[in-house]
């Protein structure tokens, strides 16, 4: 085993910081303690596509989707209005960080840290949800994390929840950070926080409510921090606080699929249920994969790509451009699509087959009805001012700022700090940040 550089790894996500919030975080007391102190990271260029839970896979493994297997949040389900998301440890191939930190006899822990569902954690309370209506959602996360643990933090801190709303699931999750730091004192703590992406998603990037989310995060970093302190760890300890990726703002929701069905592509029985389907449109919020049924069916994929052919040279369809399966792959994407499309700049995709191929989206819809948003991800991490960003301080850490590294460099340069290796991976170490 390599030499560890750090005994405790305090992992924070705070979901959809965006490289564009520096200017407010640096004047933030605690998120000043770390850029004063540490590491800092410009850009940090984010994964194809670019939703939590591939980012999440990507951040504990350091390779792209296509390899670790979590290619989208959610599975493909057609007509499925609330499919299932990629929940559990085994929907990712190969290694993960808290695997290797574990077989190294190391503590580990998790508190909604996305595809951890089932996963050997010593400490785990699973990013999972109750999704049907028979489902309970105490019950859900009990059955999928560690039992005892999790009935501890519902005892102690369940009463600060609102179900999953916000800003209150982060402060339960905040309140259970903090009381895991004190009595577990794992070596490898990850913790995720929604706050922010949640505001942005229904409020719009910099709106009022989004600003305020950034500044409630501010205070939890300064509750971890004051927490390491007063378990006496913080001077053995790194702390990391990074973002997924960023977000755009857009008004518009495309539709593919009611051109699928138009074109019979997709049919569906008297009550509107999807009965069969050719080609489907999967959406990732701000790109989508298109599905072809039957990988031999040429037909379809021709009638599929002259669709996409005229839509791209059409101004109002709401799509930029598209990749074939084999150009998805070489982004990292999901190579059995049939393609991969992406959004201009003001759109958004949704996998409604009936309505208007176009559906323009208010503030009241957002507020009404939680499929539309005024701000979303998913997007090519090509797109411009679209970078997320990392910072990081404590044993093992040189004071140093770097323009760019990729999400994939995150996992590695993790696993170094704490003495083992993820393997043969996409990404690499950041020896720039490290203090060996």
């Amino acid at each position: 085993m390599m030499k560890r550089l750090t005994d405790h790894l305090i992992i924070i996500s705070f979901d959809c910081l965006s490289a564009l919030d520096y200017p407010i975080l640096k004047d933030m007391p605690h998120f000043q303690t770390i850029l004063n102190n540490g590491a800092y990271v410009e850009n940090v260029k984010t994964i194809y596509p670019s939703v939590t839970y591939p980012c999440h896979a990507t951040i504990v493994t350091g390779n792209y989707p296509h390899r670790h297997g979590v290619i989208n949040n959610t599975l493909l389900q057609p007509g499925m209005v609330s499919p299932d998301w990629n929940w559990f440890r085994n929907c990712i191939r190969g290694t993960t960080l808290y695997d290797e930190v574990k077989k190294a006899n190391m503590s580990t822990a998790a508190l909604l840290w996305p595809v951890t569902g089932k996963a050997n954690i010593d400490y785990n309370m699973p990013e999972i949800f109750a999704n049907r209506p028979w489902h309970n959602q105490i019950v859900v996360s009990l059955m999928n994390g560690t039992p005892r643990y999790q009935l501890e933090l519902n005892q102690r801190y369940g009463h600060i929840r609102r179900g999953l709303n916000q800003p209150e699931l982060d402060d339960f999750v905040l309140e259970s950070t903090v009381h895991t730091i004190k009595t577990k004192k794992p070596n490898l703590l990850m913790v995720h926080f929604t706050d922010l992406d949640t505001q942005r998603h229904f409020h719009g990037f910099s709106s009022e409510e989004a600003m305020a989310a950034i500044h409630r995060h501010n205070h939890r970093l300064g509750k971890i921090i004051e927490a390491l302190k007063e378990s006496g760890i913080y001077e053995n300890s790194t702390v990391v606080a990074l973002g997924d990726h960023s977000a755009l703002d857009e008004n518009k929701a495309v539709n593919l699929n009611v051109l699928f069905r138009k074109q019979n592509l997709l049919s569906t029985n008297s009550k509107g249920k999807i009965i069969n389907w050719k080609a489907y449109c999967k959406s990732c919020d701000g790109s989508a994969y298109i599905y072809i049924k039957d990988a031999h069916d040429s037909a379809t994929l021709n009638e599929v790509k002259e669709l996409l052919e005229t839509l791209i040279n059409d101004p109002h369809s709401g799509i930029e451009g598209f990749l074939t399966g084999e150009q998805a792959a070489e982004k990292g994407a999901d190579g059995t699509c049939a393609f991969m499309i992406e959004a201009a700049r003001g759109y958004y995709f949704l996998e409604d087959f009936e309505g208007e191929y176009i559906k323009p989206v208010t503030k009241e819809d957002a507020a009404a009805d939680k499929k539309y948003t005024l701000a979303c991800h998913g997007y090519s991490p090509e797109k411009e001012n679209y970078g997320t960003i990392l910072m990081a301080s404590g044993k093992g850490i040189r004071p140093i700022t770097l323009p760019s590294i990729r999400l994939i460099d995150e996992g590695p340069t993790f696993a170094r700090l704490l003495g083992v290796s993820l393997g043969n991976t996409d990404g690499r170490v950041i020896e720039e940040l490290l203090a060996f």
